[in-house]
C-alpha cells in the first residue's frame, strides 16, 4: 500500500484527505477539549498510518473509491476469485478474496489518480 500511495500522489492526496475526515468525525464530541481537535487537525494522516491501517482490511479502500465514483467489485465463480473495476472484467484468477482485492484497488487506485 505504502508503494500505491508513492506512486500515486493524486490518489494518496484524495486518500488522506478522506481519512483525515473520517478522523475528524469522530471527534465531534463535545467532551473532547478544542485544543486536541485542532492538534489533530495539524497532525493529519500519514502514508505509513494508512499503510497499516490497509494492511489487514483493504476493503476500507472501497469507501474511498465509491465516493470518487470508482466501483470495485470481486467475485467468486469456477473456484476463483475474479475482480472488476467501473465494470471492465480482469481476466486474472486469484485463490483468495484478500489476493483480488488487492489487485482490483491497485487498478482503481491507478484510475484515482488520473480523476484527480
Amino acid at each position: 500500500m505504502l508503494e500505491l500511495l508513492k506512486e500515486y500522489p493524486n490518489s494518496a492526496k484524495i486518500v488522506r484527505q478522506w481519512f483525515l475526515d473520517k478522523m475528524l468525525d469522530g471527534l465531534k464530541d463535545e467532551s473532547i477539549p478544542e485544543g486536541f481537535k485542532e492538534f489533530m487537525k495539524q497532525k493529519g494522516v500519514d502514508d505509513e498510518k494508512i499503510t497499516d491501517i490497509l494492511k489487514d482490511n483493504p476493503r476500507v479502500m472501497f469507501d474511498v473509491f465509491d465516493s470518487n465514483e470508482i466501483y470495485v467489485n470481486v467475485t467468486w465463480t469456477e473456484g476463483s476469485f475474479w475482480w472488476a473495476v467501473n465494470s471492465a472484467v480482469y481476466q486474472d484468477k486469484y485463490p483468495t478474496r484478500l489476493e483480488a482485492e488487492k489487485a482490483a484497488i491497485c487498478e482503481a487506485f491507478k484510475l484515482l489518480n488520473e480523476k484527480a
